[in-house]
């Protein structure tokens, strides 16, 4: 009886098959990015950590036309390993037809002894380097210091050391670091690669190169140590809203709109215009910062006081950089979203603190389409023919 039971599980299931063969999930067809069908006539921008929230900034962000409509690739690359299920986000962008958007999983072992050095990734690295014209490292949460070779900070929040590790490994091979100065860089072999690091971003391309991190800005750079304390530090000095933490979840925004410093004459100042007496609001949402820099690197623009790093740039590569701010929150383009900093200030929109004090709407259009510039120009030229 069991015999015959199994028999005829078999033959329904087999017919199944065949009679409905196309009756499973496409995601591995449609959605992953299959590098042996290029498009040549497109631009492929990578990013990191490509969850829901991110990929609703970049539509809001080619909604705006900060980045391209038409003519770009973006590619989600991630490991497998990580907390995040990229099912969601594969099914979220398949529920809202973004056929501009595709995927690119990331298998194979790494540990923070491999990090730093050739590993199982090597390959997969060099292959996501040489089918996209450039990458982006969203922001998220905070990096194992081991990483960077100090003790955890009760204050550090460490969720997901899988993406850290798949991501600073990344950004070693392609900038290198003086983790071993003697590995040569994917960037050796194409200097004008864009490279574009936000808020945890801007962090991983400091100790993907061998630099630190201030674990906690507040207690380590003000010397706060309890809320209350943090709450009198003046507002443009403040990287995150002290004042939620005082309130029930969402009742106040964890963000700040603040102003920064550019440093005279670098790219950041040059590419969007800027004086050195320009002083552009934009919106912070963190506790950490850049600390001692890691290879490479030169900083572009800081707090007002000078005691937060708030951009830094590579000093050889010229498309290179990272910012500690959001420049790609949709949060700062929606006049009709408002909120309060504290429960007794007035409320208003991050949009219409950006237009309250100009430049900083330019600001952030100017910053996204130097970018984009530097996406299609690194194109055309690793698309010229060798001579």
């Amino acid at each position: 009886m069991r015999n015959t039971t199994i028999k005829a599980f078999l033959i329904v299931f087999l017919f199944t098959v065949w009679i409905f063969p196309n009756t499973a999930p496409s995601f591995e067809k449609d959605r992953y990015f299959d590098y042996a069908d290029l498009q040549s006539d497109k631009i492929r921008l990578a990013v990191s950590y490509p969850i829901i929230l991110n990929i609703k900034r970049l539509v809001e962000l080619r909604k705006r036309g900060f980045i391209p409509s038409e003519g770009l690739i973006i590619i989600g690359v991630f490991h497998g390993d990580e907390v995040y299920d990229y099912t969601e986000s594969i099914e979220f962008v398949e529920d809202h037809n973004i056929d501009w958007m595709k995927f690119h999983k990331v298998s194979g072992e790494i540990d923070y002894d491999t990090a730093f050095k050739k590993n199982a990734l090597t390959e997969e690295f060099e292959k996501i380097f040489r089918h996209s014209n450039g990458i982006i490292f969203f922001g998220g949460d905070d990096i194992p210091p081991r990483l960077y070779n100090k003790k955890t900070h009760l204050l550090t929040d460490i969720e997901t050391p899988a993406r850290h590790l798949f991501e600073l490994s990344f950004i070693f091979h392609l900038l290198g670091g003086s983790q071993d100065k003697g590995f040569v860089p994917l960037l050796e072999s194409h200097p004008l690669y864009p490279v574009f690091g936000i808020c945890l971003g801007c962090q991983s391309l400091n100790v993907g190169t061998g630099g630190t991190l201030v674990q906690d800005i507040w207690s380590e750079i003000y010397g706060k140590e309890y809320v209350e304390d943090a709450i009198t530090i003046p507002r443009e000095l403040l990287h995150r809203n002290p004042h939620d933490k005082l309130y029930a979840k969402d009742v106040l925004p964890f963000g700040n709109m603040h102003p920064i410093r550019l440093v005279e004459n670098l790219r950041l100042m040059t590419a969007t215009g800027l004086s050195v007496q320009e002083t552009p609001y934009v919106l912070s949402r963190h506790h950490q910062a850049v600390g001692e820099l890691g290879k490479g690197w030169i900083i572009s623009a800081t707090s007002m006081d000078g005691k937060v790093i708030e951009a830094i740039e590579h000093k050889k590569y010229p498309n290179v950089f990272g910012v500690q701010f959001h420049p790609e929150n949709q949060l700062l383009w929606d006049k009709g979203l408002k909120n309060r900093f504290s429960p007794d200030s007035e409320e208003t929109s991050y949009r219409q603190v950006l237009e309250d004090n100009p430049p900083s709407f330019e600001f952030h259009k100017k910053l996204w389409s130097w970018f984009c510039t530097q996406l299609s120009e690194a194109k055309a030229k690793r698309d010229e023919p060798s001579r």
